[in-house]
C-alpha cells in the first residue's frame, strides 16, 4: 500500500479530473433546445418520440458489450471516445438538420453514453483501491453527481444568451466544443490495471501493469472473456446480484421522474417563467444529496430503508400538495434519492471481486435503462388517467417495497 503523502496528490488528481469531466459531459447547451430544433425542422411528435426510443434502445443494446470492452482494453480510452461520439452527433444535427441526421446523432450520443457508463465507475474505484483509498469512493461519486447537476444547470443558464446571439448553430458549436474539451480532460485520468484475473476464460494470470498505462497489453483478458466473467459474477454472486437490483430500482424511478418535473411545476398554476425557479429547487436538492452522500456510508440496512421511506413520503406529499410550496418537499426527496443512489453504487462496487468490474457495472446500467423504459410507459398510463401529481405519488410506492426488503436484510449498504 502506498503511504499517505504519496496517496493524497494521486487522489486529488483523480478527483479533479473526475469533477471536470462530469461537469463538461452535462454542460451541453443543446439540452434546452434540441426538442425545439426537431420541431422547427418539421418533425411530428410521433417522430420525436421515435428518436427518444432509438436513443434509449442504443444504450440498452450497447451497455454491457461496451463494459466488457472497457475491461478488455482501456477504460480511459473509452472515456475519451465517449464525448467525441456525442460531438459527431451534435455536428450532424446542426449541419444537416433532418430526421435521418437526428437519428444518426442519437445513435452516436447513445453509443457514447454506453461507452462511458460502467467504465467511469470501474476506473475510479480501481484507482482508489490501488491507492488504499477505496473508502473515499462515496465522497468522489457523490461530488461527481453534484458536478453533473451543476453542469446541466449551467448549460441552462448560458444556453439562452448564446441562442439569442446565434440560434441553433451557435448552441450546437458550443456543445461540440464542450465535448472536445471533455475528451481532452479524460486523457488526464490515471489508469493502473492489474490483470490477475479470476474469470473462467482469462487464462494464466498476468503481471501487474507498471506505471500509468492502459490495460491493453498482451496479458489483458479478451473482450469475450471479460463479458463472460462479468456476467458470471453478476449471476452467481448473491451480494452482487442484490446490489444490481438495488441500483436499477433506486436510480431508475426518480431519474425518470426528473423528466416530468416541469409538467408537475406547471400544474401548480405558476406562470411559465416561474417553472425554471421551481426546478432550481430540485437541482439544489440533488446537489445537496451528492455532497451529503459520504455521511450515509455508516447507515445500516434499516437506516438505508429509513432513508428510502423519507424520500418516498416527501415525494408523494410534495406532489399531492399541488402547490409551489410542495417543491420544497420534492427537493428534500430528490436529495435523499441522490444519497440513496450513491450508496447503492458503493454497495455494488464493494461487492465486485473479479476483474470485469466495468462489465458488472454496465449490467447495472442496462437494468436501470430497462427499468426507466418500463417506468415511462407506466407513468404515461397513470398520468393520463389521474394527472401528474398522482403519478408522482404512485411512483413512490416501489421505494416503500425496497425499504421493506432492505430492512429485512442483514448486511449494511457499505
Amino acid at each position: 500500500m502506498l503511504i499517505a503523502p504519496a496517496r493524497v496528490p494521486a487522489t486529488r488528481r483523480l478527483a479533479a479530473t473526475l469533477y471536470g469531466y462530469a461537469f463538461l459531459i452535462d454542460f451541453v447547451l443543446l439540452y434546452p433546445f434540441y426538442v425545439l430544433l426537431f420541431a422547427d425542422t418539421g418533425l411530428s411528435v410521433g417522430q420525436i418520440s421515435s428518436l427518444f426510443v432509438l436513443w434509449s434502445a442504443t444504450g440498452i443494446v450497447l451497455e454491457v458489450p461496451s463494459g466488457a470492452w472497457a475491461d478488455a482494453v482501456s477504460r480511459r480510452l473509452l472515456l475519451v471516445l465517449a464525448p467525441l461520439l456525442a460531438a459527431a452527433g451534435f455536428a450532424l444535427w446542426v449541419l444537416v438538420p433532418s430526421y435521418p441526421a437526428f437519428a444518426a446523432g442519437f445513435l452516436l450520443w447513445g453509443a457514447g453514453g454506453a461507452l462511458r457508463s460502467g467504465a467511469l465507475e470501474a476506473l475510479v474505484f480501481t484507482e482508489l483501491d490501488r491507492l488504499g483509498a477505496a473508502d473515499r469512493y462515496a465522497r468522489l461519486i457523490g461530488r461527481t453527481r453534484t458536478a453533473e447537476v451543476l453542469g446541466a444547470a449551467g448549460s441552462g443558464a448560458v444556453a439562452g444568451p448564446v441562442f439569442a446571439a446565434g440560434g441553433y448553430p451557435a448552441v450546437g458549436v458550443a456543445s461540440i466544443l464542450t465535448c472536445l474539451l471533455a475528451a481532452a480532460v479524460a486523457t488526464r485520468f490515471p489508469e493502473h490495471r492489474s490483470h490477475r484475473s479470476s474469470m473462467p476464460d482469462a487464462g494464466v494470470p498476468g503481471p501487474t501493469v507498471p506505471g500509468d498505462q492502459s490495460a491493453d497489453g498482451d496479458d489483458a483478458p479478451g473482450w469475450l472473456a471479460s463479458l463472460r466473467g462479468g456476467l458470471a459474477e453478476a449471476r452467481a454472486d448473491r451480494r452482487v446480484r442484490g446490489a444490481l437490483l438495488l441500483v436499477a430500482v433506486v436510480t431508475a424511478i426518480w431519474g425518470g421522474l426528473d423528466e416530468y418535473t416541469g409538467l408537475l411545476a406547471r400544474d401548480t398554476g405558476v406562470a411559465e417563467a416561474t417553472v425554471p425557479l421551481l426546478l432550481l429547487l430540485m437541482w439544489a436538492g440533488m446537489t445537496a444529496g451528492g455532497l451529503l452522500a459520504p455521511m450515509g456510508e455508516r447507515l445500516t440496512n434499516r437506516g438505508y430503508a429509513g432513508l428510502l421511506v423519507l424520500a418516498a413520503s416527501t415525494l408523494a406529499a410534495g406532489a399531492l400538495i399541488r402547490r409551489p410550496e410542495g417543491f420544497l418537499l420534492l427537493a428534500v426527496a430528490f436529495a435523499a434519492f441522490q444519497v440513496a443512489t450513491v450508496l447503492a453504487d458503493v454497495r455494488l462496487q464493494a461487492g465486485i471481486t473479479g476483474t470485469a468490474r466495468a462489465t458488472v457495472t454496465s449490467v447495472a446500467g442496462m437494468a436501470t435503462d430497462l427499468t426507466i423504459v418500463a417506468f415511462y410507459g407506466g407513468y404515461g398510463l397513470v398520468a393520463g388517467a389521474a394527472g401528474n401529481a398522482v403519478a408522482f405519488a404512485v411512483a413512490a410506492l416501489p421505494y416503500l417495497a425496497v425499504a421493506l426488503w432492505q430492512a429485512a436484510g442483514r448486511a449494511a449498504p457499505r
